[in-house]
């Protein structure tokens, strides 16, 4: 009986076991196909987009490199443990207390031997796989031809070199650190080192090892010690980036005694490991300790204080020079053309004459307010949207160059919809609306050279489907057999009672779900069992994902930073959108160290992308195309000089096509990316100084002038504008991104007077496979000292302080409308700098739009305020202004090229005549009725005053009946 109990206990244990395996089984299964579907969706999107190298390389990259750090870590650590273990004393006496450890930790002994180096090895092969790239770089370098002043090395030691050599020594360091801890703890454990009151006792064995990896630790400190004076070309310090006379001086020369000193006592424990005396290391490593503090703090502290501080702009001028020619190459700005600009500040008749194709260029339309606009005129569904920022981009237009504000009509999804519709129906967007940017209609709409559905206007024919865009789907199943309905809704009908037109997309996108495989994988990836189970889901069907364009190629070409404004153009009967790609580094020697999303934030992209961004050097090596339709990505090399991009066209090769394979109609779309623009006047608003004792001095830094439009306590900078002007020295105008500069300081001591415009040529012209000769040309004009061309913020000030201006303003702000000042815009023109804000007025009823109603000029501190460019500068010129405005000839409302919404679309959106149905859309403005209105409501302002102060309330009454009579007369005229 007894006997039977062990087994009747044993039976329901052991029956648990297979299945407890078995679970355990299926659960490794099901983590292992997760996995496995990670990755091999990864390869069928890379594959479909034509860059399975670039995913490749990545996997046996890191693959490679955690095996190497795994084997690095485990190897080393493994021989530590073991030969601490086998080199132990025999007979040791052991205390109780070790004894007792010893039983705990014997049975678990071999696994631990075997456990703990497997999984460090595991933690550093995790690590050194996520920095395959430092590694991959250093192997395929590639020389830049530029010198450090210091050292005399290439700048590519410092980019692609440095960091190998470090991390490789940290690597080392951790491995030898961990092995001597180890072997420590072993030899402790099983007798090898004894301790016994005050005596320490060590086996020779013991010795030997401890001694040897002390040594090499302190080997590789002396290495590190090294390279840390090539580390000080990259410290940013009070005044400059790089090395200064200290570092020269004390710096520099410290951590090479000190390497030296670290290498003696690495040396002295070497020693020890035969000799078996350790007085010498022990010695030694408190004189390196010492010495670090007297030669690696204390000297360069009493150099700094005692003869630098009182002699710096002497002794740090050829420190500061190296640091302005080092920063002025890294960010490309070193053959910026300074042009003295002796700006005049009176309006005289006939000014502009000379600037009469800049003059018919300037852009009154500003993409920042007229996206409500357009989306009342051309969203014509609720299912599609526009942008909230518009792009600016140029097209030839009868032969002549014209800017435009320019948005694709993406598909917006109802969130709440099902899964067929959201998935299979409402797949894509529909064409694009481009409007001039210098015209307006009579009653302020924009006015367009392309818009509708169909699409048609002076862009010819091109494909108008948006399946990629900024605001499409997470994903969408597309494509089908060729004999079977179309699903997918492709546009509104246009005639009355008629059905909405459907397509099927018959390009190529996305991965084909053709296999049951596949349609598993992407059903678990996207978390839809729907994928698996629909019958619409065919072997002729492709899922489109990663969608956006910046995500496209920032997938495929992972080493770029991307521009944070992506732009579509009509590109060979394409829309496409083009995305700048930058390389970057922050380890250029003796450059300015900047944090990118700082030097970009501006009150139009006020986005922290990065949380640490810090770079001193950038290119803007990459020009990238992403096909709206399929999705397909070209990249195109733009910069060949760049060495960061030649290294990493060895690691992905053949993931780049020349400029020769760029059309001539892509190039005329090209432009000078905005990000690199902002990071290169952040770093311009000082360093156009080149004279290192000015630089000292700080007498003449600049900033970017703040947005006159944003919130003062926000204080967010003005951003870059591209507009068509000619700078001096230019033949003729050009597509140019052009910003403004004020004296740099803060509080009272704040100037908002003008002493720089910095332009660049951002036309790269129209020649298939050429970049134009000027294309990123940096001209500066800088405004003599003495003058007092007043900046935006004084300009602002100025138009909302006149009386005039500010009365219209502040009676219309009180009604039913709101007034939106638009971009304010500066231009080199008529000898002096024009400023054009246009002015535009919005009702607040709920389908309301913005409506380009006044244009306000300024010229020095002379202003004017018109219904229209042309007469706003006419007015400011002396009666005629010598040449003529593109919006001289404003259009109606009805006409053809700016079409209204279709009138069954929703109530108050429009009306069948082009108008809209919202009060906004009366007649134009009339200067002389205007004025009436204004006079009055003055009048009756005053009245109304003096009757409060006389206590005469019916008076009182009476005036404040008419205020609100001119009141609603005046919001009438200008059509709120």
């Amino acid at each position: 009986m007894t006997s039977a109990t062990p087994s009747n206990s044993a039976t329901p244990n052991r029956s648990r076991a297979p299945l407890a395996i078995t679970a355990a089984v299926v659960g490794a299964l099901v983590v292992a196909f997760f996995i496995f579907a990670g990755l091999y969706s990864d390869f069928l999107w890379f594959q479909q987009v034509g860059f399975t190298n670039v995913l490749t390389t990545q996997w046996y990259a890191s693959a490679i490199m955690f095996v190497v750090g795994f084997i690095g870590m485990a190897v080393p650590v493994y021989v530590a443990i073991q030969l601490a273990y086998r080199l132990r004393p025999v007979y040791a006496k052991l205390s109780s207390q070790l004894d007792r450890y010893q039983e705990l930790v014997e049975p678990l002994r071999r696994a631990a031997t075997y456990g703990i180096p497997a999984l460090l090895g595991l933690f550093a092969g995790f690590s050194t796989a996520t920095r395959w790239e430092t590694v991959w770089i250093w192997f395929n370098r590639t020389p830049a031809g530029t010198v450090d002043p210091q050292f005399g090395l290439d700048v590519s030691f410092y980019m692609f070199e440095l960091p190998f050599y470090r991390g490789l020594v940290g690597f080392a360091s951790a491995v030898v650190l961990l092995s001597t801890i180890l072997t420590i703890a072993v030899c402790y454990l099983y007798g090898s080192i004894h301790a016994s009151g005050r005596e320490l006792r060590i086996s020779k064995a013991a010795r030997i090892q401890i001694a040897i990896l002390a040594g090499l630790y302190l080997a590789l400190q002396a290495v590190s010690i090294w390279l840390d004076q090539y580390v000080t070309l990259n410290q940013t310090g009070d005044l400059i980036t790089g090395a200064n006379y200290t570092d020269d001086n004390a710096t520099i020369p410290g951590r090479v005694i000190l390497a030296g000193i670290a290498a003696l006592v690495a040396l002295f424990f070497f020693v020890t490991a035969f000799i078996g005396r350790w007085r010498l290391p022990v010695v030694g490593t408190a004189l390196l300790l010492v010495a670090g503090l007297l030669i690696g703090t204390a000297y360069p502290w009493v150099v700094q204080r005692f003869q630098v501080d009182p002699n710096a702009k002497s002794l740090e001028q050829p420190y500061i020079q190296r640091n302005i020619d080092l920063t002025r190459d890294a960010y490309n700005v070193n053959d910026v053309e300074e042009i003295p600009y002796n700006a005049k500040t009176d309006a005289t008749a006939g000014a502009l004459r000379e600037d009469a194709e800049t003059t018919a260029s300037i852009r009154i339309i500003d993409p920042a307010l007229v996206s409500p606009s357009i989306s009342q005129l051309e969203r014509f569904k609720n299912y599609y949207a526009f942008s909230e920022d518009l792009d600016v981009d140029r097209y030839s237009i009868d032969g002549e160059s014209q800017d435009t504000v320019i948005a694709l009509r993406e598909l917006k999804q109802d969130a709440t919809d099902n899964w067929v519709n959201n998935t299979l129906v409402y797949t894509h967007g529909y064409g694009l609306v481009a409007a001039y940017g210098n015209q307006r209609s009579v009653d302020g709409q924009p006015v367009f050279l392309e818009s509708g559905i169909p699409t048609t206007g002076a862009l010819g024919e091109f494909e108008p489907r948006i399946y990629f865009g900024e605001a499409s789907p997470d994903y969408s199943i597309v494509g089908a057999p060729s004999d079977a309905t179309p699903v997918e809704l492709d546009y509104p009908s246009g005639d009355e009672g008629a059905s909405e037109t459907y397509n099927t997309f018959d390009g190529d996108g996305g991965p084909k779900l053709d296999s049951v495989l596949n349609k598993l994988v992407y059903a678990l990836k996207f978390q839809s069992e729907q994928i698996f189970l629909s019958d619409a889901v065919t072997d002729q069907s492709q899922v489109l994902y990663d969608r956006d364009p910046s995500t496209r190629v920032q997938k495929v070409a992972p080493y770029l930073t991307l521009d944070s404004d992506p732009y579509p153009s009509v590109v060979d009967g394409r829309v496409v959108w083009i995305v700048d790609g930058y390389t970057t580094s922050d380890a250029y020697p003796y450059s300015r160290t900047v944090g990118l999303s700082t030097a970009i934030a501006d009150s139009e992209n006020n986005d922290q992308r990065f949380a640490l961004d810090n770079i001193n050097y950038i290119r803007n090596s990459v020009k990238a195309t992403v096909d709206a339709y399929d999705g397909s990505v070209t990249l195109y090399a733009w910069d060949t000089e760049d060495p960061i991009l030649k290294t990493w066209q060895k690691i992905y090769p053949s993931s780049l096509q020349p400029i020769s394979e760029m059309s001539g109609d892509l190039m005329s779309h090209v432009r000078y990316p905005a990000d690199l623009f902002k990071v290169q006047r952040s770093i311009l608003g000082q360093y156009h100084v080149t004279d290192a004792g000015k630089f000292y001095s700080k007498t003449d830094a600049w900033s970017t002038p703040a947005d006159p439009q944003s919130e003062a306590a926000q204080n967010l900078l003005q951003p870059p504008y591209y507009l068509t002007l000619q700078m001096p020295g230019q033949e003729s105008p050009t597509f140019s991104l052009y910003s403004t500069f004020v004296p740099r300081g803060t509080g009272d001591s704040a100037s908002s007077v003008l002493t720089g415009y910095l332009a660049v040529d951002a036309d790269a012209g129209a020649t298939d496979g050429k970049v134009g000769d000027d294309y990123g040309k940096l001209r500066l004009l800088t405004l003599p000292k003495e003058a007092t061309v007043p900046g935006p913020g004084q300009v602002q000030n100025a138009f909302n302080t006149d009386p005039e201006v500010s009365s219209l303003i502040n009676l219309l702000k009180q009604g039913q409308s709101k007034v939106l000042n638009g971009n304010l815009l500066t231009l080199p023109v008529g000898g002096g700098l024009l400023y054009v804000q246009p002015v535009y007025v919005q009702s607040t009823g709920e389908t309301s739009y913005p409506l380009l109603q006044k244009v306000l000029v300024a010229f020095g501190d002379q202003i004017a305020f018109e219904n229209t460019l042309d007469e706003a500068l006419d007015s400011l010129f002396g009666g005629n202004s010598g040449a003529t405005a593109g919006d001289t000839n404003t259009p109606p409302t009805d006409d053809p090229a700016a079409p209204a919404p279709d009138a069954g679309e929703e109530p108050g959106t429009g009306t069948e005549d082009g108008g809209t149905e919202d009060s906004q859309t009366g007649d134009p403005v009339t200067d002389a009725a205007l004025k009436v209105a204004l006079d009055e409501a003055k009048a009756a302002m005053a009245d109304r005053d003096a009757a409060l102060q006389a206590g005469d309330w019916t008076a009182y009454g009476e005036a404040d009946t008419r205020l609100s009579e001119a009141l609603a007369e005046a919001i009438a005229l200008i059509g709120g």
